[in-house]
């Protein structure tokens, strides 16, 4: 079937979706969390979405649109950048904004501490409890629902937590909480 008569759908079906946790009760996060996350949408409707409908208008004024990959690129980039916007405005429509500041003076954990623990081995790591969107374990981030933040939460300063890992059962020594990065 010749192309011009075939319908052009929002979506392909070999484009992931975007990836992240499903939208259910609310989105806990940092202020720097929600900060960013509003940047990125910023960005992306005030910067990247206009240049890429210049670029399609420019591609399409050139005729042929089926063999003209500029447009078709265009196209599939504008598509991802919707999706995204999308995404960040359903996420950010339910953030509950939970500033670990106020918690200064606190040795107890809680959404936002950084923590530094020891393990059975004696490897010492240091990790905050942040919303799921923030989350990055290569900076120490890890998320709220994580099993080791669910371990975490509500203990103490110099407690000993044994917990169950997907890699099996783990203990590890609480040696101290605050709530300002150092």
């Amino acid at each position: 079937m010749n192309k011009a008569f075939t319908k052009e759908t929002d979506q392909d079906e070999d484009e992931p979706q975007p990836s992240g946790p499903p939208i259910k009760g609310p989105n806990y996060i940092t202020p720097e969390g929600f900060a960013r996350l509003r940047a990125e949408m910023e960005w992306l409707i005030r910067e990247e979405r206009p240049k890429i409908v210049e670029t399609v208008a420019w591609a399409a004024s050139n005729g042929d649109r089926s063999e003209n990959g500029d447009y078709i690129y265009g196209k599939r980039r504008l598509r991802e950048i919707d999706r995204r916007l999308r995404f960040l405005v359903k996420r950010l429509e339910i953030a509950q904004v939970v500033d670990p500041s106020l918690q200064k003076g606190n040795d107890q954990i809680f959404f936002g501490a950084y923590v530094l623990m020891s393990d059975d081995q004696g490897h010492e790591q240091r990790l905050q409890i942040v919303g799921i969107d923030e989350t990055n374990p290569s900076m120490g981030k890890i998320s709220w629902i994580s099993p080791i933040a669910k371990a975490l939460l509500k203990a103490h300063e110099g407690d000993h937590i044994s917990f169950l890992s997907p890699s099996g059962r783990r203990e590890i020594d609480i040696l101290s909480v605050s709530y300002e990065e150092e």
